[in-house]
């Protein structure tokens, strides 16, 4: 089989690509992605009991498992990752965040030509011109009393407040999310795939697993794939598109010969290009729940979380991104030991901008085996620093008189836990992934850079990635919309629409 361009992964942004290249070109496309089609009903719900339960589900998601992490007692955390049509757009909790315009320029300092954050909106422009993002229909009485205890202790925003507009951090806000309807997913599958599927020039092939990127030398030739347990050779005339995610990506790499040369040797390949990055640099937000009972009834939550606020969780950091995202719901997302019967709501910390840094590497050279994903979660002490702070923040938030009526006892970690100790006690315990892994294959020039600012990876020619795992360091906030933009941008280069 020959194709003008092999995108591998049908995810947050292989479909956006494949796309783009049949909307914009006459190129014959092949798309590949390990998963099903997109066709669960509990993909499309945006109920929240629904969503939950995929997560880990193994019809829809990776076994991505973490190794144990001293930073939480020895805990092996769930990582999951979609593994169906659309990728992890096919089962999040929908939140749709930029990230923070300082996040784009810190990239375009880095000599990251045309990634700063005005050269981006018009990327998020194109996929919010795609995509529906609405804004919540009826927010519960909770998370307006959430907005208005932020306004209260000087904060500032309101249910209007668009932090997807000029000011991330300007004060809190209802989120936004990707549905088309109140109650109806909208993922990249629907969004973008679903309007070419059928397109003579574009194949799909679901159900198969990459097992590397064919070279010719140092270029990049194909794909190989198995399918139905059969190995396939596809063969790319233009390019190959690694689009797998910061977890999957560099596994495909490493695989195919590109990455560290002593861990390819130990696993018994043989190295192509020598790019100690790969698998390096792994970032990923933390979250967990500081709960309350509450007094009044609540309505079904629309999201997860409805309402939120990016800070900095302590002076002196004005020119930083925010390092703490909160998301406030009416909800009870706990563990279940803290959990009662009756109404509650949650504020959960999330770590915006982690100073730790992980790996991911191979198991073996199996194809099939899932990579060793060690994130050294809390490693850096400033983690734990940020994320104490937002247990600090969530009660005095909680202690305003928007909460007088609803407020009742204090759940978890329990008001009886004050001292550091205890609190850090609580976080190690508690605190799992937000499933943003990103930062595996950097975009730079540096020694562990992995792709040029085109996306390209270097010292291999006609081979890009495309995710979360080219970003340099971690976006503030969901990263969905920032995957979406650089899958709209990746587009352009590749049609070399910008150099």
């Amino acid at each position: 089989m020959e194709f003008d361009y092999v995108i591998a992964g049908a995810g947050a942004a292989g479909c956006v690509i494949a796309r783009r290249l049949i909307e914009q070109s006459d190129a014959t496309v092949l798309l590949l992605e390990a998963g099903g089609p997109d066709r669960l009903e509990s993909i499309h719900a945006t109920d929240v009991p629904t969503t939950t339960s995929m997560w880990g589900a193994p019809e829809v998601c990776w076994p991505y498992t973490s190794e144990p992490q001293p930073g939480l007692k020895g805990r092996v955390v769930p990582i999951p990752q979609g593994r169906v049509i659309g990728g992890g757009t096919s089962i999040n909790a929908m939140l749709y965040v930029r990230g923070n315009p300082r996040d784009f320029d810190y990239w375009s300092q880095l000599g990251n030509a045309g990634w700063g954050y005005d050269d981006m909106v018009p990327y998020f422009k194109r996929a919010e011109s795609t995509l529906t993002i609405r804004t919540l229909d009826a927010p519960s009485s909770s998370s307006s009393a959430f907005v208005r205890a932020a306004r209260e202790l000087g904060c500032g925003g309101g249910d209007a407040f668009d932090y997807n507009g000029e000011r991330q951090d300007g004060g809190a806000f209802l989120y936004q999310s990707t549905r088309e309807a109140a109650d109806r997913r909208c993922s990249t599958a629907t969004a973008y795939l679903n309007p070419i599927l059928g397109h003579p020039r574009l194949v799909l092939r679901t159900g198969v697993s990459v097992a590397r990127v064919t070279l010719r030398g140092t270029r990049a030739a194909g794909v190989e794939y198995v399918d139905d347990g059969q190995l396939v050779t596809a063969e790319a005339k233009a390019e190959v598109i690694v689009s797998c995610g910061a977890l999957g990506t560099p596994k495909v790499l490493m695989l195919s010969g590109i990455g560290p040369a002593t861990h390819l040797r130990d696993h018994g390949l043989d190295p192509v290009v020598d790019l100690p990055g790969v698998g390096r640099n792994l970032q990923d937000h933390m979250v967990f729940g500081v709960g309350w009972e509450c007094l009044a009834e609540q309505p079904p939550p629309e999201l997860l979380a409805e309402a939120g606020l990016f800070m900095r969780s302590r002076p002196g950091l004005d020119a930083a991104s925010p390092d703490l995202q909160i998301f406030f719901g009416p909800v009870q997302f706990l563990a279940p030991r803290y959990q009662i019967d009756g109404p509650g709501f949650t504020f959960a910390p999330i770590l915006a901008q982690p100073r730790s840094r992980g790996t991911v590497t191979l198991r073996s050279a199996d194809p099939v085996d899932v990579p060793v994903i060690d994130p050294h979660y809390l490693e850096a002490a400033p983690d734990m620093d940020v994320l104490v702070s937002g247990i600090e923040i969530g009660r005095r938030m909680v202690g305003a008189s928007a909460f007088d009526g609803l407020r009742g006892r204090e759940l978890a970690p329990g008001a009886e836990v004050t001292s550091r100790a205890g609190l850090e006690d609580y976080v190690r315990e508690q605190a799992q992934t937000v499933w943003h892994p990103a930062g595996t294959c950097q975009m730079g020039y540096g020694p562990d850079a992995v792709t040029d600012a085109q996306l390209r990876v270097h010292g291999i020619e006609a081979l890009r990635v495309a995710d979360a795992s080219v970003m340099p360091t971690i976006t503030t906030g969901n990263t969905q919309a920032p995957v979406i933009a650089i899958a709209e941008r990746a587009a352009d280069l590749i049609l070399a629409k910008e150099s």
